[in-house]
C-alpha cells in the first residue's frame, strides 16, 4: 500500500502542476485579449468623441471670450445712466452665455469645467465690486473704470482661455 500512495503522489503531483501551469496560461491569455479588445473599443469609441470634444472645448473657449469684461463691455452698451442697470444687464448676459452652454461640460474634464466656472463667477464679482464703488455714478463711468482695471491685470476669463488651450493640446 506504502508503494501504490507514493505511485499515485507520483503522477498527481506532476499531473497538478501542469494542470496549475496551464491555468495560469489561459488566464493569463484572456486577461491579455480582454484588455486588447477594451483597448481598440476605447480607440473605436475616441475617435467617435474627439470631434464631439473638440467642439465642446470650442465653444467655452468662445464662451470665455464672449464674458471677458474687455468684450463684454464694448459689445453691451448700457440702456440707461444707472450703473444697477448696467450691472444687472451685464449679469444677465453672462448667464444667458452659461445656461447656453452647460451641457458642455459632459464633454471637458471637470478640472477645466471648474475652471470656466471660476471664471465665470469672478468676472460677476468683479462687476459687482465695481458697482460698489462711490466714485462711480453711472454706467458709462462703470464701463470706463472696468477696463481701465484690466490694463492692470488679466481677467479671469484669460486664466480659462489658457487652461482650455493646454487641455486641448493633450487630446492628441
Amino acid at each position: 500500500m506504502d508503494s501504490s500512495f507514493i505511485e499515485i503522489i507520483a503522477f498527481t503531483i506532476p499531473s497538478l502542476i501542469t494542470g496549475g501551469v496551464a491555468y495560469f496560461l489561459f488566464e493569463s491569455h484572456f486577461k491579455d485579449q480582454q484588455n486588447t479588445r477594451r483597448w481598440l473599443l476605447q480607440k473605436n469609441n475616441q475617435s467617435a468623441t474627439l470631434p464631439l470634444r473638440l467642439q465642446a472645448y470650442e465653444r467655452m473657449t468662445l464662451f470665455s471670450e464672449r464674458i471677458n469684461p474687455s468684450q463684454l463691455l464694448v459689445r453691451i452698451t448700457p440702456i440707461s445712466e444707472d450703473k444697477n442697470d448696467y450691472q444687472n444687464l451685464v449679469i444677465a448676459q453672462i448667464e444667458k452665455e452659461f445656461e447656453h452652454n452647460l451641457s458642455q461640460q459632459i464633454y471637458i474634464s471637470d478640472e477645466c469645467w471648474s475652471i470656466i466656472m471660476t471664471a465665470k463667477n469672478a468676472t460677476i464679482q468683479m462687476i459687482v465690486v465695481a458697482v460698489q464703488n462711490q466714485k462711480i455714478s453711472d454706467a458709462n463711468q462703470l464701463r470706463e473704470s472696468m477696463l481701465k482695471d484690466l490694463f492692470d491685470k488679466p481677467s479671469p476669463s484669460t486664466t480659462a482661455l489658457a487652461f482650455i488651450k493646454n487641455e486641448v493640446t493633450q487630446l492628441w
